[in-house]
């Protein structure tokens, strides 16, 4: 009791001295043709529906305490339906005012050190658009590929506009082109596109090569020196 004690007073002291303000935050989207209920906390996202398979799915890694999100598929499937009772309401009170537009910032990198022949994965991210959604498409060598890719959830920004990954996985060959092209509402004209070429960096000789001569020179000054050691000691 009296251990129990000490440490219940510690850990109040410790709360009111360093106070950590953690964030919990719940998103439910609809429009037209998306819809989209996510849990984050902390900025990590923790869960998600997948309307298509119609469950949930838990996105913590693998080393987390496991968490367990019973019943909110039915909840979440309930929250969706009035969002969209919601939405029909709002356009028909505000005679759909004037959309805005945020214009998507496309990056492609790999996700993985690129080695020949190695498996790995490129990853499209798309960031800084409003509203969802947006369009990603994938071309190797400028044919249009889908095996091989994913799509994430859409990611809600503090500024109220969204990130979006796009995963291809491909098997690095030197000179092979990829691209990953993204629509939206906002961008005029043509979409965004990105490239990325394959380049598979050579394992490098420079180390090896001047420690070998550095090995050769150090034997070479040794053997030298022997010799005129050799020769003076001779000549006394």
């Amino acid at each position: 009791m009296e251990m129990y004690g000490v440490l219940l007073m510690l850990a109040v002291i410790v709360s009111t001295e360093t106070q950590v303000v953690h964030r919990d935050v719940f998103f439910t989207g609809c429009s037209d043709t998306e819809k989209e209920y996510l849990y984050g906390f902390d900025g990590e996202e923790l869960y998600h529906l997948d309307f298509v398979r119609k469950e949930g799915v838990v996105t913590l890694p693998g080393f987390a305490d496991p968490v367990s999100f019973e019943g909110w598929y039915g909840n979440a499937v309930g929250q969706i339906e009035a969002c969209k009772q919601n939405l029909q309401t709002h356009i028909q009170i505000y005679k759909s005012p004037v959309e805005r537009l945020d214009i998507p910032d496309t990056s492609i990198y790999s996700k993985d050190e690129v080695v020949q022949d190695a498996e790995n994965a490129l990853i499209c991210h798309v960031t800084g658009f409003f509203p969802p959604p947006v369009n990603v498409s994938w071309t190797k060598n400028n044919q249009i590929v889908t095996e091989g890719m994913s799509l994430s959830q859409y990611r809600r920004k503090d500024d109220g506009t969204f990130n979006i990954f796009s995963t291809l996985k491909f098997m690095p060959k030197e000179g092979d082109m990829y691209s990953c092209t993204v629509n939206h509402k906002s961008i005029p004209g043509q979409p965004q596109t990105k490239t990325w070429e394959v380049d598979v960096a050579l394992p490098s000789v420079g180390p090896a090569v001047f420690c070998g001569v550095g090995l050769t020179l150090g034997l070479l000054g040794v053997a030298a020196g022997t010799f005129f050691l050799i020769k003076g000691n001779n000549c006394n």
